[in-house]
């Protein structure tokens, strides 16, 4: 149960951390040129294609395997609490694992039949680009009520249990509200859900390290006694 628990909390505060790179990266390095020609966006993806698809595979597939770290972890964790919720909340994080990783690699494997394509007919390989991202930003990336709800009911239950301390269920509640209202196709929400969510993953990844589960038996160390 401890091992689990001390997986769950770096793989929380790792989530973050990708986060950040994929913020810094996209808004100090990326340079896309979104007026440019079919010609000219498609060379560019071809010129950048190593590094973004390495993000993408960092910011989706490693994601998704720490994701799962975590849903295991906190399940395990809130599990004894017999809250009905805490079943729902699981399969929502198990489903979000799927997507996330399910969206990276449909991405890297479209993208590269793009770049492939792109020398025969550029505005082939671009609306095909198109067609890619807009299935990634659909299943995982800009939408993300499955993993709002999975946030949400999981602090949901460890704030009726007493596990972990109100102030971060609390900022739990607004990731998962922030999340769930990604429904609505606005990036300004897309990013409050992600500046929140790193601030809850280290948070919450501090807690599973640092804290001992409230709702496990204690264990006694006492010797039994002989008479």
């Amino acid at each position: 149960m401890k091992n689990i628990q001390k997986l769950a909390g770096f793989s929380a505060i790792s989530e973050a951390l990708i986060y950040i790179i994929a913020f810094i990266y996209f808004g100090a390095f990326w340079s896309y040129p979104s007026a440019g020609s079919a010609t000219e966006k498609m060379a560019y993806m071809a010129e950048n294609h190593l590094m973004f698809s390495s993000i993408y595979f960092l910011m989706y597939v490693v994601f998704g395997v720490l994701l799962a770290v975590l849903v295991i972890g906190l399940h395990e964790r809130l599990k004894d609490t017999k809250h009905p919720a805490m079943a729902i909340g699981s399969l929502f994080g198990a489903i979000w694992v799927g997507l996330v990783i399910a969206s990276g690699m449909i991405s890297n494997i479209g993208l590269a039949h793009a770049i492939g394509i792109m020398d025969s007919s550029p505005e082939k390989a671009l609306d095909l680009w198109i067609i890619i991202s807009l299935i990634t930003e659909s299943i995982g990336g800009g939408n993300e009520l499955v993993g709002g709800l999975w946030v949400l009911l999981v602090s949901v239950v460890a704030l009726k249990a007493g596990e972990f301390s109100k102030s971060l269920n609390y900022l739990g509640l607004i990731v998962g509200v922030a999340g769930i209202s990604t429904v609505y196709p606005n990036e300004t929400l897309t990013e409050i859900f992600g500046i929140t969510q790193i601030a809850w993953f280290i948070w919450l990844g501090i807690s599973m390290l640092t804290q001992e589960n409230t709702n496990e038996s204690p264990q006694s160390t006492a010797r039994p006694s002989i008479d």
